[in-house]
């Protein structure tokens, strides 16, 4: 089957925020569907005035300005299919639009009863900007298998369809257009449904997730990509320089439509927490205009796992830089273990945050990063997955992380839950755990 390419394509949180929207939604909405809405908003109002807000933001922004040692907690990347209990998540409206806002609320609010952790919600709600991008020309390739018909999450077997310096001349310069009578549209609407209960506004983009090598992947498979790189560096090469200067020219269009919205905010950076941070925006921003050098910007080659420090710094490093330098600060990372290549992400300009994934080294990684960077650490989600839900295991698991991050500003970051078996407590006694182990060492 053919699928698209994710990066400037249909990721919710590239294009805009919050929702995937497509011109032929119809904004017809219904009574029956204003009113869910409106008692769903007058208790996500509720949550975005509790009482500790600012103190968790605080504890947010301290750790991202490296001034802050005790965790904060978050969990994403949940398998929502799994997680409805007595009837939370069940979607009473009708019309598509209606579902879209719907969805995100039940989503926040059965997060923020169930597994809060150190969640921060705002008391606004933000209508979508609404864009168009014709991304980069190419059409993956797949076979997918999937265990789960309900799981957005699959096994897939890409084709490679970059094999020649023929094949790279195929892939373009996204092309992104911003619909402002459409995004008036839903914002008047939203504004509408919400009247003295949120207040709506429209908020631009608010962040890139700038993964090139997932794209090649995506286009090649995983082993192409590898064998390539060992085998044919010079397209390699040439694939890469392409991908990261149409990229470039997407993100100059964003800056041209002036589209850009601050992330030092509620907003989530890279695959870690939440944006805030004093450094951010510039002293000299035109709040009308926000800059890429008044933003967070992030990148990963989560494939570079296995490949040496030297080729990832060759192939990955000397490339995302270029995306990298043009924002005021930096997250770098994901999935792969990067606590033995800290010399090379050292070049990263304006760099602030790295990625500890479950494979790395806690322990050389907290050496190199204590009082540098902030650690975006990322426990094992497999514990939460696994058949036999073990509490005293994750406990421990936990305890021995944090005992060798201890003394690094440190955001815990739950992340890529493939399942819980059905089982939505688990992600409850998970958050739970994580802050009574954090009570324990963190006196």
């Amino acid at each position: 089957m053919a699928t698209k390419s994710s990066l400037f394509n249909d990721t919710p949180f590239l294009l805009f925020t919050p929702h995937e929207t497509q011109k032929d939604i119809a904004l017809d909405i219904s009574e029956g569907d204003i009113a869910v809405l409106r008692e769903l908003a007058k208790r996500y109002a509720e949550a975005g005035s509790d009482s500790g807000r600012e103190r968790v933001v605080n504890n947010w922004n301290n750790i991202n300005n490296l001034t802050w040692d005790k965790p904060t907690i978050w969990m994403n990347e949940i398998p929502w299919h799994e997680m409805d209990v007595n009837g939370e998540l069940t979607m009473k409206c009708e019309s598509d639009v209606a579902r879209r806002i719907e969805s995100e609320m039940r989503k926040t609010l059965y997060q923020w009863n169930h597994m809060r952790g150190d969640m921060v919600i705002d008391p606004v709600f933000y209508a979508p900007v609404i864009l168009e991008n014709s991304g980069y020309g190419l059409q993956i390739e797949a076979e997918v298998r999937e265990t789960d018909a309900e799981n957005t999450i699959a096994s897939r077997h890409f084709e490679d369809i970059i094999r020649t310096e023929d094949d790279i001349e195929r892939i373009e310069t996204p092309v992104i257009r911003h619909d402002p009578q459409r995004t008036k549209a839903f914002r008047d609407l939203y504004a509408e449904i919400f009247d003295s209960i949120l207040p709506v506004e429209t908020r631009g983009v608010t962040g890139f997730w700038f993964a090139p090598w997932d794209d090649i992947v995506m286009w090649k498979g995983a082993e192409p990509t590898l064998l390539d790189l060992a085998l044919k560096p010079d397209l390699m090469h040439k694939l890469i320089d392409r991908l990261v200067s149409c990229s470039l020219g997407a993100l100059d269009q964003f800056i041209e439509l002036n589209l850009l919205a601050r992330n030092d905010i509620n907003v989530r950076v890279g695959s870690g927490g939440y944006g805030y941070v004093s450094g951010l925006p510039k002293p000299d921003c035109d709040p009308a205009r926000i800059r890429t050098e008044d933003m967070w910007g992030s990148a990963t080659p989560q494939i570079f796992a296995s490949v040496s420090p030297a080729m990832h710094e060759e192939f990955g490093i000397d490339y995302e830089r270029r995306w990298l330098e043009r924002f005021g600060l930096a997250y770098y990372g994901c999935c792969e273990p990067l606590d033995g290549k800290m010399d090379e992400i050292a070049k990263i300009p304006n760099l602030r945050k790295i990625s500890v994934s479950p494979w790395a080294d806690k322990s050389r990684a907290a050496e190199r990063m204590k009082g540098k960077y902030a650690v975006s650490y990322k426990p094992s989600s497999a514990m939460v997955s696994t058949p036999h839900f073990d509490e005293d295991a994750i406990r421990e698991y936990l305890r021995g992380d944090l005992l060798q991050l201890k003394g690094c500003c440190v955001e815990i970051i739950l992340k890529d839950i493939s399942t819980v078996q059905y089982e939505p407590h688990r992600l409850w006694r998970w958050t739970d755990i994580a802050k009574e182990v954090i009570a324990e060492i963190y006196r």
